[in-house]
C-alpha cells in the first residue's frame, strides 16, 4: 500500500459514496446493521437507530455515518470498508481510493518490469558483449605507438604498457591510417 490509511480513503471516497444513486437505502441499512450487530463497539444501538432514521434523508444519514466513522478511528473505517464490500461490491470496486491504489501498484509493477528488460537477454549475450568490448579495448590500448598513425588514434594507442602480436597491431594501424575509406 502507499501509506494511505482507511480514514484517508474514507475522506477521499465520501463525496463519491454520498453522490445520488450510489448506495440504496437497503444497502446503507445492511451496512449499519452489520456494524451494529457484529461490532457494537463501532455503532451502539442508539447510533444505529439514529443512522437508520427514515425521517432523515439518506444522504444526510450517510454523511453523518461516514463522519462518525472518521472521528472514531482507523479500525472503524476499515470495518466500514469490509461491510461495504460485502453489501455493495460493485460500488466498492469503483471507489476513487481503490483506483488510486491500483494505479500506484501498477506503476510499481511497470517500474519492476522495466528494470528487468535490460537483463532479459541472458548471460550469454552479456558475456558476448563483454568479450567484444574487452577485445576492442585490448586492440586499441595494446598497439605500440607509430608515427604513421593519425594524431588522435596515436594518443589513444600510445599509452599502452602491453604489446600484442605485431601482425594484429599492423592490421589495426593500417586500417586506421590509409584503408579507412577503402572498404
Amino acid at each position: 500500500m502507499t501509506g494511505q490509511t482507511y480514514c484517508d480513503r474514507l475522506v477521499q471516497d465520501t463525496p463519491f459514496l454520498t453522490g445520488p444513486g450510489r448506495l440504496s437505502e437497503q444497502q446503507v441499512d445492511k451496512i449499519i446493521l452489520q456494524l451494529n450487530r457484529y461490532y457494537p463497539q463501532i455503532l451502539s444501538n442508539e447510533e444505529a437507530e439514529k443512522f437508520r432514521n427514515p425521517k432523515v434523508s439518506l444522504r444526510v444519514r450517510l454523511c453523518d455515518l461516514l463522519g462518525h466513522l472518521q472521528r472514531s478511528g482507523e479500525g472503524h473505517c476499515q470495518e466500514f470498508y469490509r461491510a461495504l464490500y460485502m453489501h455493495a461490491q460493485p460500488l466498492h470496486c469503483c471507489l476513487p481510493s481503490r483506483h488510486a491504489l491500483e494505479d500506484s501498484e501498477n506503476t510499481e509493477l511497470d517500474w519492476a518490469a522495466a528494470s528487468r528488460e535490460l537483463s532479459d537477454r541472458g548471460p550469454v549475450a552479456f558475456l558476448a558483449c563483454l568479450g567484444l568490448a574487452t577485445g576492442l579495448a585490448l586492440l586499441l590500448y595494446c598497439c605500440p605507438p607509430d608515427p604513421k598513425v593519425l594524431p588522435g588514434a596515436r594518443r589513444v594507442l600510445g599509452f599502452s604498457p602491453v604489446i600484442l602480436d605485431r601482425h594484429v597491431s599492423h592490421l589495426l594501424l593500417a586500417f586506421l591510417t590509409d584503408d579507412l575509406g577503402g572498404f
